[in-house]
């Protein structure tokens, strides 16, 4: 979801420059002892519930503070931090510091389920792993790197090789307890069905999957649902995200809302009959990005709130429809 809007940001303690402090990290575990809301195993998925996550950039860049209490208001227990420019609650917790979240986290009863990074890509990864693994945090999500374009043997030549590159990042990811999720992302190495085929089949760990983000991907339901089938066991985030009328310039708000499920033409009834069916147990997040990026989806917190839950309701009346 890393766009040409995105810029970086300055470094600070904990930033995203890829050098975290030790001091951070001490002064974290030494202040604060983790409560179950924050370091628990996320409950087992059931057939008829999906693990719904929120993304902090639904709410711009809201204090923490303000979106942290929604969470349990949208049927989720975890949060996914976003990064400048698409959110800056990243930024938030480096100034704050890890011991503050903590206790942020433990007061609003939410975990910490997900982190996205893409400005420090796929190789960067290693310093923001070990933050997460002092929040039990067990996903990161970015995209990939390599040529573009590609097709047929040429791409799964690319795909093996960037997994290759990753495999020093994954021993990382294994010894911290993280799932690095590659987002297939228009004009990227990952952007066609193909090449999550690949990537799902050429992985050597459980430890990288796949981000599946139907938006960037043609609008066909059967074409989507036969993907999730045959990526089954490889999706750690599913993004309830369709394309609309898309994200890149600024529309009315009745049309930049069609990227959310429920109000845009895809038909969500395959593809959520197919993670039933493969009894997903990844992450769901109910997702869109407003424009200009690090805008709120809407004016007000309970706004963004309640649409969040309208299209969380589209998902689950859509699913139970089908027996």
């Amino acid at each position: 979801m890393y766009d040409e809007q995105s810029r970086p940001s300055q470094s600070i303690c904990c930033d995203f420059s890829g050098t975290v402090s030790r001091r951070c990290f001490c002064a974290a575990v030494a202040s604060v002892a983790l409560g179950p809301a924050v370091g628990a195993a996320p409950p087992p998925a059931g057939n008829d519930r999906f693990r719904y996550i929120l993304a902090s950039c639904m709410y711009g860049y809201t204090p923490l503070a303000e979106i942290l209490p929604e969470v349990s208001k949208v049927g989720a227990d975890a949060i996914d931090i976003w990064p400048m420019v698409h959110g800056n609650q990243r930024e938030q917790i480096a100034k704050m510091g890890a011991a503050h979240f903590a206790q942020m986290l433990d007061r609003f009863q939410v975990r910490l389920g997900c982190i996205t990074q893409y400005k420090l890509g796929p190789f960067g990864l290693q310093d923001e792993m070990r933050l997460a693994q002092r929040f039990d945090c067990t996903t990161m999500v970015t995209g990939a790197r390599g040529p573009k374009g590609l097709t047929g043997s040429e791409l799964k030549t690319a795909v093996g090789q960037f997994i290759e590159k990753m495999k020093p990042h994954l021993a990382v990811a294994e010894e911290t307890g993280v799932t690095i999720a590659i987002e297939n992302h228009g004009n990227s190495l990952i952007e066609s069905p193909d090449s999550l085929k690949w990537l799902a089949e050429l992985r050597p760990s459980p430890h990288l999957a796949i981000a599946l983000a139907p938006y960037h991907l043609p609008q066909d339901a059967g074409l989507l649902a036969e993907l999730i089938r045959t990526l089954d066991g490889a999706v750690a985030m599913f993004y309830a995200w369709q394309h609309g009328k898309g994200c890149m310039e600024k529309l009315p708000k009745e049309q930049e809302l069609l990227q959310m499920p429920g109000r845009g033409s895809l038909d969500f009834r395959p593809l959520l009959e197919a993670l039933h069916d493969i009894r997903y147990e990844g992450w769901t997040e109910v997702f869109m990005h407003p424009f200009p990026r690090g805008i709120p989806i809407l004016e007000s917190t309970a706004a963004v709130t309640r649409e969040i839950n309208r299209g969380r309701q589209y998902l689950e009346e859509t699913l139970n429809s089908k027996r």
